[in-house]
């Protein structure tokens, strides 16, 4: 096997694979990324029986045939090379990489023992690539990172019909974004819990091009995985088990107080109160006619507190909540007003953007305060 390739298209391909696999294989082999050349086209790819990503670019080959290597390792250096073509070349037992005057030869791992990727689900449907991305990066902030409670580090996808819902908790705050979409098949109604992790960098990875297809099995072949395409990538990856937490009767169907604040506004009022808040230690918001007072500190600490004008409707209001998880919904929301909606101080706060924006909400766990 031999070619040459633009080293940023390279270097891309690799990282992307590179980027799902396990620091820690069971197998060695599962450390490498496959290089598979066909014609004048070559193929990228990783599997660790979880996760299977591949990339497909033009090269100019003058062989063809394939060589399994380091991932991270061909990560990294093609990432460091020289804006010049790379030459690559399986040599034996070694793989020659070329590019410039910087020259590295890498030994190949035994190609024969590494499993084939699965194939694809049956197509479900599509979407626009930007809104899907836009709406998967709205809803995984709000995911688990605690693997002992695998099921809350998933996105609950729920189809029906043209209709998609996604939504993520990790037991202080939920996400859920609903949008539209294009089904393969009418009437088509299932659910799928997806990765967190997974599916964000596949999201962001496939945003530039005119779509996504969602490939997902609804019985028989390939059940218990979900597959997606686009922009010359495929990714698949198994489903999570378990019950996801029944999240739509946390949703307050009315609010005793709304409060209307430009985003950016409170946003960097957030960050610039919470300075002087200690870990895990909440962020008080009290809201008053046309006004909301931010405060962080106590009496034998650092204090911090600023006043914004705001529109509010409603009784008084005094609400805390970690600052942390405050900012990743301001920045969820994707719209100039934060529109935050109340049923009391110690139930949970819904933020939205603006009415009339896209379908989100986002739902936050109040602090309990002392005294």
């Amino acid at each position: 096997m031999r070619f040459t390739v633009e080293r940023e298209a390279l270097a891309d391909a690799v990282a992307w694979t590179a980027r799902s696999l396990p620091s820690r294989p069971p197998v060695p082999v599962l450390a490498g990324v496959l290089l598979e050349v066909d014609g004048q086209r070559l193929s990228v790819s990783g599997f660790d029986y979880e996760v299977s990503t591949q990339v497909g670019i033009d090269v100019e080959a003058d062989t063809a045939g394939r060589a399994l290597v380091s991932g991270r390792l061909l990560a990294e250096i093609t990432r460091a090379l020289p804006a010049h073509p790379v030459e690559l070349e399986v040599n034996g037992s070694r793989v020659e990489l070329t590019c410039g005057s910087a020259r590295f030869t890498l030994p190949v791992m035994p190609v024969e023992d590494y499993p084939s990727l699965p194939a694809m689900p049956p197509t479900a449907g599509a979407l626009e690539s930007d809104v899907f991305a836009g709406a998967v990066a709205q809803v995984v902030v709000a995911a688990g990172r605690d693997d002992t409670l695998p099921v809350l580090t998933g996105v609950r996808f729920e189809i029906d019909g043209e209709r998609v819902t996604m939504a993520a908790t990790d037991r202080y705050r939920l996400a859920v974004r609903e949008l539209t979409w294009r089904p393969e098949q009418s009437g088509l109604t299932t659910t799928a819990l997806v990765p967190a992790r997974t599916l964000s960098e596949t999201a962001k990875s496939m945003a530039s091009g005119a779509e996504v297809t969602l490939a997902l099995a609804t019985g028989g072949t390939g059940e218990g995985m979900i597959g997606f395409a686009g922009s010359g990538r495929r990714a698949t990856t198994r489903l999570l088990d378990g019950e996801f937490p029944k999240y739509r009767s946390l949703l307050p169907s009315e609010h005793a107080a709304l409060a209307h604040v430009p985003t950016a506004t409170l946003t960097d009022a957030v960050k610039r109160v919470a300075l002087v808040a200690e870990r895990n230690s909440p962020v008080r918001l009290r809201f008053g006619a046309g006004e909301l007072v931010l405060e962080a500190g106590g009496a034998d600490e650092a204090q911090a507190s600023e006043s914004l004008e705001i529109g509010f409707e409603g009784d008084d209001l005094m609400i805390a909540f970690n600052p942390g998880f405050l900012l990743d919904g301001l920045g969820a929301i994707d719209s100039d007003t934060a529109r935050m909606s109340f049923t009391s101080a110690s139930k949970p706060a819904v933020l939205t953007g603006k009415e009339g924006g896209p379908d989100y909400r986002y739902l936050l766990m109040p602090v309990r305060l002392s005294g």
